[in-house]
């Protein structure tokens, strides 16, 4: 009877962890789609129409990345941490609570930043409010987390845990990160210029954001996940080590003002993370696609190849970029061909599992989804420089239609993973088909 009762708490705690991760998810992609690309999409047009990034008020821009980056991607990785760590460490019962308590934090400090930047409404008090909810929001997932501790017992092998260690670093990064962020609201709102942060300052915190936040989180559950998903080997502890140690010394560079070193180092890192995870060597077993389209092994490595694009057109932006447009470039490869397509690719492949065990509606919708979005990004980066540098003037035209191409394919992946979600789990529509027939 014991036995029969722990297991019955324990599917309640599964079930409360995975209704706790579809507000994670349904939260991130409402700040996917309107305050993050759709906003994005509004500002290229403006953008376009006056043919000069100064034409865009700064702190529409960093709305819209604050809401892609911490209301998108952020509100997925502190979901999905949530879930994975809290049922490996069997901490089920106590982070439930506190999943809700940080998604609350962390989607009114998102939401009220974005109104703070785009309406500038009370938004001296607005700004550092934002900025303590999110630091408020990670804190709890930070400290519920943190009681996780690995498994190791005879003949383990260390490199099983090497995700772990950069998910942890990304976390780190991610603390300092938010703590920085709030310092420099605090500043901005005692300058009382405008609901922007100062210009030198959001460069270095950008840089941050991907290479101590993103990149190292990412490439984390690339280690855990991709030897699953692809068959490939598993990757090299020292190789990871070395990438993240490249992308930290990045960023300690650009802290510094060394553009330059700070782009060379980036790009060593983006040209070393995917030799540490095996990704040019020949898979050792068939991939995994069950559910997702056949696709998806292709796509992981394009992303890996889109990162390394934006981490070699970072060195040239740090040599001879005078208008915004090839700095531009290097971050759209990287956030969105890099990040966004890992989202799409890797999301619709994860998530509905984790979601109560439910099926993707529509492979085909994941493959229109990726492919709109590896086109939209495409068109963007070779036309972006060549536009803005005023190299090649005619390709301005081309910048809207990329990113109504890129709102395409986020719109699908919305679309698709939405419809998931609404669908009842695998094993219970199959029941239900069953007695029906």
């Amino acid at each position: 009877m014991r036995s029969g009762g722990a297991a019955i708490d324990a599917a309640r705690a599964e079930a409360a962890l995975q209704r706790a991760l579809t507000a994670w998810i349904v939260s991130g992609l409402f700040f996917m789609l309107l305050p993050g690309t759709f906003l994005g999409v509004w500002s290229l047009f403006s953008i376009t129409r006056q043919r000069s990034l100064q034409a865009m008020s700064a702190a529409w821009l960093q709305a819209h990345g604050h809401a892609q980056v911490f209301g998108w991607v952020g509100s997925f990785i502190l979901g999905i941490g949530f879930y994975s760590l809290s049922k490996m460490a069997g901490l089920a019962p106590f982070a439930v609570g506190r999943s809700w308590a940080a998604w609350g934090l962390w989607t009114v400090g998102v939401a009220l930043r974005w109104v703070a930047n785009i309406t500038g409404w009370h938004w001296r008090v607005g700004l550092p409010v934002s900025a303590g909810l999110e630091l408020g929001g990670f804190l709890l997932f930070f400290s519920t987390v943190a009681r996780h501790r690995p498994a190791r017992n005879a003949g383990h092998d260390a490199r099983a845990e090497a995700w772990m260690l950069l998910v942890i670093a990304g976390a780190v990064g991610l603390l300092a990160i938010l703590a920085a962020n709030l310092a420099l609201a605090v500043a901005a709102a005692a300058r009382g210029d405008g609901p922007a942060l100062a210009h030198g300052a959001d460069q270095r915190l950008l840089t941050a954001i991907v290479w101590v936040f993103l990149a190292p989180t990412i490439w984390g559950f690339s280690a855990r996940w991709l030897p699953i998903f692809l068959g490939s080997a598993q990757p090299s502890e020292r190789g990871l080590k070395l990438a993240y140690g490249l992308a930290f010394s990045a960023v300690a560079a650009a802290l510094a003002g060394a553009w330059v070193v700070s782009s060379v180092l980036a790009a060593a890192a983006a040209a070393a993370i995917p030799v540490a995870l095996r990704l040019w060597r020949k898979a050792l077993k068939p991939p995994k696609t069950a559910g997702v389209h056949a696709s998806f092994p292709a796509f992981v490595r394009v992303a890996y190849v889109w990162l390394m694009l934006g981490a070699g057109l970072s060195v040239w932006a740090a040599v001879a970029d005078r208008s915004g447009g090839i700095w531009g470039a290097s971050r759209h490869a990287i956030t969105v061909g890099f990040v966004a397509m890992m989202v799409l690719t890797i999301g619709q492949r994860v998530l509905p599992a984790f979601c109560g065990a439910r099926v993707l509606y529509s492979p085909r919708l994941m493959l229109a989804a990726l492919g709109l979005l590896a086109v939209g990004c495409t068109l963007r980066v070779a036309t972006e420089p060549l536009a803005y540098q005023g190299y090649a003037p005619g390709l301005w035209p081309v910048l809207p239609v990329s990113a109504v191409l890129e709102l395409s394919g986020i719109t699908l992946f919305a679309l698709n993973l939405g419809v998931t979600l609404l669908r009842p789990p695998e094993h219970v529509r199959l029941r239900t088909v069953a007695q029906r027939t």
